[in-house]
C-alpha cells in the first residue's frame, strides 16, 4: 500500500514539476484516465499528450493528498487541487479512484471534484 501511495503522490507532484517522465512510467500502456469534468484519455499516448498540452498552457500550484483508502488493486485518495488556468487561479477538493495492475502500473484513474471548498454553515 505504501508503494502505491508513493506512486500516486509522485504522479500528483509531476504536475507541479511539469515532469512528463513520471506519468510515462506510472501508467500502463492501455490505461484510461477520466477527468472530473468529463474528458477521457485512452492509452498512454493520449495521457502523455494531454499532460504536455495542459502544462504548456497552465500550471498546477498545489495537489495535496489528504487521505488514502485501499481495497485490493484499488486505491482511493482525497485531495486538494489548485492551479492557474487561463491566468486565473482555481481550486477545489476532489477524490480519485485508481486501479493498479499487478505490476503497480495505473490502468484506470477516475477523478471526482467538489465545486465548493468545505464550508461550515452552522459555525
Amino acid at each position: 500500500m505504501e508503494k502505491r501511495e508513493k506512486i500516486v503522490a509522485d504522479y500528483f507532484n509531476s504536475w507541479i514539476k511539469k515532469d512528463m517522465s513520471i506519468p510515462a512510467n506510472t501508467f500502463a500502456g492501455g490505461a484510461t484516465y477520466i477527468e472530473s469534468w468529463g474528458p477521457v484519455y485512452r492509452g498512454l499516448e493520449d495521457i502523455l499528450y494531454w499532460f504536455e498540452d495542459w502544462n504548456r498552457l497552465h500550471s498546477v500550484l498545489e495537489w495535496n493528498i489528504h487521505k488514502f483508502y485501499h481495497s485490493g488493486n484499488i486505491c482511493i485518495c482525497e485531495w486538494y487541487f489548485k492551479c492557474t488556468c487561463y491566468d486565473e487561479i482555481s481550486d477545489f477538493n476532489g477524490a480519485s479512484i485508481i486501479t493498479f495492475n499487478d505490476d503497480d502500473k495505473i490502468v484506470l484513474l477516475k477523478e471526482f471534484k467538489s465545486d465548493a471548498l468545505d464550508v461550515y454553515p452552522y459555525e
